[in-house]
């Protein structure tokens, strides 16, 4: 599935209305056996500029501002709890709640041109919710510089700490993106959806914890159909057929 963030004219802002689409995008018949990846990419030179910052005015009351902040961590939690991997497709900047964006997919791949920033500071709001994604996703110290100085990271720069997964000219972002997905769509449904759960959950584990837990789910993989298929079809060196 391709969700286009399409409102370039105001940098793709993740206003209300667009956080609301984003969200019934990525529910939209989510156990559908033909959904296996999610790529998320944006119309214009801004892949996302974070909130809308009108809807966050002094004009509206704190019930406002709360809710479009609620409703933000909603979807930036949900692409992990969905049992498909999310691919964020980069080609520009990203900032603020655009770079929480990127940061909580499972997967980003972004063009040579993208920029990386969380700038709040420097407008009087601290980019308190994209610290939460980012400081998941970065050393902390890198995190803490660009929530500190607002200052932007390069793509390259992006990829040596681990924001992106891949960097590629802007003439093959497309190919690269694809060469992904379908990979992905090559492997088990159900194994997968069942391999990004336990890798979010026992992320916040400790490492005993952690271990017990994902041998668990490792001996209940080989219970489901595709794991058999998987190992018969490798001892038989022939390609597995999924139950999908």
């Amino acid at each position: 599935r391709n969700i286009v963030l399409n409102n370039p004219r105001k940098r793709n802002a993740l206003s209300l209305a667009m956080l609301h689409s984003l969200r019934e995008d990525l529910l939209h018949d989510v156990k559908s056996k033909e959904l296996r990846v999610i790529i998320i990419s944006a119309e214009g030179p801004v892949f996302c500029s974070g909130h809308d910052l009108k809807e966050l005015s002094s004009e509206d009351d704190v019930k406002h501002h709360s809710q479009v902040f609620e409703l933000c961590a909603e979807v930036m939690t949900l692409i992990q709890k969905l049992p498909v991997p999310v691919i964020a497709k980069v080609n520009g900047l990203a900032t603020a709640a655009g770079c929480q964006l990127v940061a909580s997919c499972d997967i980003a791949v972004a063009s040579e041109k993208s920029q990386f920033a969380t700038p709040g500071v420097n407008i009087g709001l601290f980019c308190s919710t994209p610290a939460v994604a980012l400081g998941r996703s970065l050393p902390r110290k890198v995190a803490l510089e660009m929530l500190f100085t607002g200052e932007p990271l390069s793509a390259q720069e992006a990829l040596m700490h681990g924001l992106v997964s891949k960097v590629v000219p802007e003439d093959k972002l497309e190919e690269e993106t694809m060469k992904i997905s379908h990979k992905i769509c090559e492997s088990s449904k159900s194994v997968l959806a069942l391999g990004k759960a336990t890798f979010y959950r026992q992320m916040a584990q400790d490492l005993d914890t952690a271990y017990k837990m994902t041998a668990q789910v490792m001996a209940d993989n080989l219970t489901l159909r595709d794991g058999q298929e998987g190992i018969e079809a490798f001892i038989q060196k022939r390609k597995p057929v999924w139950s999908h």
